[in-house]
C-alpha cells in the first residue's frame, strides 16, 4: 500500500484547528446540508451527485468509477480549480467541502487520468484502456502529447479508425478527415497522411484494437503522461516541469532538456515559490531550483511530484511516524493507495465478465469538428507562465523508508545548469507547451 505522511515546516506560527474554526459560520455547520457536484468525464459528458459537508473525496471518485463499472481505478483522479484559479487533485481522504473552500456551488470538477500506466498493454480491461485512450486523445488535441509528423499521422489514423471504422468511399467524401479536429495545428499535409494510413493500414481493425494500437504508439513518446507545470529556471528562462513513470523531466519549448530518473531523485521540496529537486547524476549531487508564479502553484507542483514518485518508484510504502511537531507550522499530506506494481498485480487477478464499453458516437466526440470550442484551440505563441484559465475545470522522497523534507537555502551551483539531453527525435509537428494546453486536458 502507498501510504505515508509528509510534513513541510515553515516559520509561520498558527494553530491548524483554530485556523479552521475561525472561518466557520452558522450557515455551513450542518452536516446534513446537501451540495451538488457536477463531474465532467473524459468524453465531455457530465454526471452529478449530491454530497454533504463531511463527504470525502473518495466518494466522488467511487461514484464515477461505479458509473463506468470501473475496477482499475488507481490510475484516475478528480481535478478542480479553486477560486484563485489554481489547479488541484481532489484528495480522497479529506472532505470535499474543505478542499473546495469558497468555490461557487454547484462544484464543477473533471475526471481525468492521474497516473499514466507505464505499459498500457498490461491493463487488463478494455474499459480502462478506452478511458486512457480518451485522455490521450485530449492530450493530443491540446498539444500536450508532442508528436513527430509520422507519429502524429499514425495516432490520428488510429483515432479515425476507432471512431469511423473502415474507410468506405461511398460514405466518406474526399475531405472526410476535416470533420475531425485532432491536433491544435492540423495541416492539409497531415490530413492527407492520416487518410492514407486509415485507408491502407488500419482496415479491418475494430475500435478496441485501434485504441490499443494508439496506446502502444503513444506511450513511447517523450511527453506521454507529462502534466506540464510552468515555471522559471535559475537563469530566468521559462521551462515546464513534469513527472512520468520514468522520472522527473524538464521541457523548454518542445524539447526535453533534462531527465532525472526516480532512482536518482533523493528529495523533492518547496519553500514559498521555490521548488527544489535534489538528486544524484554521474555520481555527483545535483540541486535543481525552479520558481513558480505563486506559492500555491509551487505546493501543487510538489504534491504532484510526491504522489508520482510514490506511485511509480515505490514497491510498497508503509505509513511512517510523523516527525516531531516542534515546528511552528506543518503542511500535512497523506498519500495512500496502491503503487504501480500492486495495481498491475491486482489487475491480473480480475475475474469477471468484461463490462460494456459505451463509446461516444461519431458526432458526439471531442474529435468532431462541429464541437470544437474556439476557446480550446491552442495558442501557439511562445511560452508565457500563467495561471490556469477556467475554460475547463481540471485541473519525498524516501531514505531508508523515512521522509525527509527539511528545507534549506541552496546556493546555485554549476549543476543547476540544465544540460540538453534530447533523444535526437525531430518533431515534425512543432507544438509548444503553453498555458492553455497546461490547463485544458
Amino acid at each position: 500500500m502507498r501510504q505515508f505522511l509528509v510534513y513541510k515546516s515553515s516559520n509561520k506560527i498558527t494553530h491548524p484547528t483554530m485556523k479552521m474554526l475561525r472561518f466557520r459560520s452558522p450557515s455551513i455547520r450542518s452536516l446534513d446540508q446537501e451540495i451538488l457536484c457536477t463531474i465532467r468525464l473524459l468524453d465531455d459528458s457530465e454526471i452529478s451527485c449530491s454530497i454533504q459537508r463531511d463527504t470525502k473525496g473518495q466518494f466522488l471518485l467511487d461514484h464515477v468509477c461505479n458509473h463506468y463499472n470501473l475496477l482499475e481505478k488507481d490510475y484516475f483522479g478528480i481535478r478542480y480549480v479553486d477560486p484563485e484559479k489554481q489547479r488541484h487533485w481532489l484528495e480522497p481522504n479529506k472532505p470535499v467541502v474543505r478542499q473546495m473552500k469558497s468555490a461557487q456551488q454547484p462544484y464543477t470538477m473533471c475526471f481525468r487520468v492521474k497516473f499514466y500506466p507505464h505499459e498500457p498493454m498490461k491493463i487488463k480491461e478494455e474499459l480502462t484502456r478506452y478511458l486512457l485512450y480518451l485522455q490521450l486523445k485530449r492530450d493530443i488535441y491540446h498539444g500536450r502529447l508532442l508528436c513527430p509528423f509520422a507519429e502524429a499521422a499514425y495516432l490520428g489514423a488510429c483515432i479515425v479508425q476507432a471512431e469511423l471504422g473502415d474507410y468506405d468511399p461511398e460514405e466518406h467524401p474526399s475531405d472526410y478527415i476535416r470533420d475531425f479536429k485532432l491536433f491544435p495545428k492540423q495541416s492539409l499535409k497531415l490530413e492527407r497522411k492520416i487518410m492514407e494510413i486509415h485507408k491502407n493500414e488500419l482496415r479491418g481493425q475494430c475500435a478496441a484494437l485501434a485504441e490499443l494500437n494508439m496506446l502502444q504508439r503513444a506511450h513511447c513518446l517523450e511527453t506521454y503522461g507529462v502534466d506540464p507545470h510552468p515555471c522559471k529556471d535559475f537563469t530566468g528562462s521559462t521551462a515546464f516541469l513534469g513527472f512520468t513513470a520514468i522520472g522527473f523531466v524538464v521541457f523548454q519549448g518542445n524539447k526535453r532538456i533534462h531527465l532525472l530518473k526516480w532512482a536518482d531523485v533523493s528529495k523533492l521540496k518547496f519553500e514559498g515559490k521555490t521548488f527544489y529537486v535534489i538528486g544524484i547524476q554521474k555520481e555527483k549531487k545535483l540541486v535543481l531550483t525552479f520558481h513558480t508564479s505563486t506559492p500555491a502553484a509551487c505546493k501543487h507542483l510538489w504534491k504532484c511530484g510526491v504522489e508520482n514518485q510514490a506511485f511509480y518508484k515505490s514497491l510498497q510504502i508503509k505509513e511512517i511516524s510523523p516527525p516531531s511537531l516542534s515546528c511552528n507550522e506543518c503542511v500535512f499530506l497523506l498519500v495512500s493507495g496502491r503503487v504501480a506494481k500492486e495495481v498491475i498485480e491486482a489487475s491480473s487477478k480480475i475475474q469477471r465478465e468484461p463490462p460494456e464499453v459505451r463509446r461516444a458516437q461519431f458526432g458526439q466526440s471531442r474529435s468532431f469538428n462541429s464541437l470544437s470550442h474556439k476557446n480550446l484551440i491552442m495558442n501557439m505563441e511562445p511560452l508565457v507562465p500563467a495561471l490556469p484559465s477556467t475554460i475547463e475545470y481540471e485541473e519525498m522522497t524516501t531514505d531508508n523508508g523515512k521522509i525527509s523534507l527539511t528545507l534549506h537555502t541552496h546556493k546555485q551551483t554549476h549543476s543547476q545548469a540544465l544540460q540538453p539531453q534530447t533523444s535526437g527525435k525531430s518533431h515534425g509537428i512543432s507544438l509548444i507547451y503553453n498555458a492553455v494546453s497546461w490547463v485544458c486536458s
